[in-house]
């Protein structure tokens, strides 16, 4: 059964991150549809310091409904589970399943800066406060997200961007634990994750996980594995971590 996926990039990345992913899926079948968040990717030049979590949500919210989408497969990497969550919440008639890849599960109140482990969340600030004027991030170093394939690497640093430091600050308005949806967690452990509690998170609520065996840019990394698992997804296949 062909599915429609809406595949939300995470934080410095933009649409454009999933180009080695959208083929496949749409050779098995699927429609896929890809927002850019504002401030981000080839939206960059919008960029402003008011940009926080509700515009990045109503961002994915206005693709679904502007677009007239129904049943969809909200996929968001990174920090965009937080953006996902509030989506599959606000949009929820147009949701019908939600994936997270190795990214955050908020609960209402949460800000995605206090689910960092604190050593990442101090260089956060910092970097915004020395680098971005107090209210950008610069990109992380590649390194310290797991990925060693230079080419991948290569592929992707000329078109990183800051993000706006206030999605990270701002509290969720809704919770995973709020959604009647259809969960999948995507964990990539193939490097030093920061995740492992939105992995616990997830299977704790229910949400079916899949172990990848991939760094964080698995968008870039291992696409194909990332495919596999977004197609067992789509088929609903029961899969155990």
């Amino acid at each position: 059964m062909a599915r429609t996926f809406v595949l939300t990039h995470g934080a410095w990345h933009g649409a454009w991150c999933w180009q080695r992913v959208t083929p496949a899926l749409r050779a098995a079948g699927h429609e896929v549809v890809l927002p850019t968040l504002t401030g981000l990717g080839h939206r960059a030049h919008l960029t402003h310091p008011m940009i926080g979590l509700d515009t990045h949500v109503r961002d994915v919210t206005a693709v679904l409904d502007y677009e007239r989408l129904d049943d969809v497969i909200l996929v968001g990497h990174s920090y965009a589970g937080m953006v996902v969550v509030g989506a599959a919440a606000a949009a929820a008639d147009r949701v019908g399943t939600l994936v997270v890849v190795d990214g955050f599960v908020p609960e209402r109140g949460e800000r995605a800066v206090e689910l960092l482990p604190p050593h990442a969340a101090a260089h956060y600030r910092e970097s915004a406060e020395e680098q971005g004027g107090g209210w950008r991030v610069p990109p992380r170093p590649l390194q310290n997200l797991g990925v060693t394939d230079e080419e991948a690497a290569e592929w992707l640093r000329p078109r990183l961007v800051d993000h706006p430091f206030k999605t990270y600050t701002d509290a969720a308005d809704f919770g995973a634990s709020e959604l009647d949806v259809r969960g999948h967690y995507l964990a990539c452990e193939g490097w030093n994750t920061p995740f492992g509690w939105a992995a616990e998170r997830a299977s704790g609520l229910g949400w079916r996980v899949q172990s990848l065996d991939a760094d964080h840019e698995v968008i870039a990394t291992a696409p194909d594995l990332l495919v596999d698992a977004l197609l067992r997804v789509a088929a609903d296949e029961r899969v155990t971590a």
